[in-house]
């Protein structure tokens, strides 16, 4: 990674989005400072570090989760700001270069977006098959679906190495990073 500009964020459970009550949610900030193929650069660094089920799209415009799998947004191209956590959760602004990575349960929806936005996602190994929730869903029955989901065995662009690891072993230290 080029720049590691990475900020780590816990998100509140909310009403009917559960979030994570373990794993912060990673935004990593111009992961690739050089603008060009950004799409293909994530696809790459996705299937290297072993992150499967790669599609590329956007973001619904309603707010779910998964809470079978953790899942990776690089921001391939435009900007948008996306509500991470719920109706309750933090706006926040990405743009292409920008990435980031959902622990299960982590609710996500598209507030707006440029013409262009296009994110590539990914899932951990084994973790291909996920499931899009809502609020429609039984939030405490998911709960017990994601305290099962499994670490990913690497940083999607770092590998085994990488700050993601880091980050989501060291969960004693999440009361420095709650919002919402």
């Amino acid at each position: 990674m080029e720049n590691k500009h990475i900020i780590p964020l816990f998100l509140r459970s909310g009403k009917h989005i559960p979030n994570n009550p373990d794993l912060p949610l990673m935004l990593y900030k111009q992961v690739f400072t050089d603008q060009k193929n950004l799409e293909n650069k994530f696809k790459a660094s996705f299937a290297e570090h072993n992150w499967r089920g790669t599609w590329t799209n956007g973001v619904f415009d309603y707010h779910h989760y998964h809470s079978t799998a953790h899942e990776v947004l690089g921001v391939a191209a435009g900007s948008a700001t996306i509500q991470f956590g719920g109706p309750e959760g933090e706006k926040l602004e990405v743009k292409a270069g920008d990435m980031v990575i959902l622990p299960a349960g982590t609710g996500h929806c598209r507030i707006k977006a440029s013409r262009h936005f296009t994110v590539v996602g990914a899932y951990p190994a084994g973790q291909e098959k996920y499931d899009i929730c809502t609020e429609e869903d039984d939030a405490e029955a998911k709960k017990r679906q994601i305290a099962q989901v499994p670490l990913p065995a690497t940083d999607p662009i770092e590998g085994a190495n990488g700050p993601l690891l880091q980050y989501w072993q060291a969960k004693n230290s999440r009361s420095s990073f709650i919002l919402g």
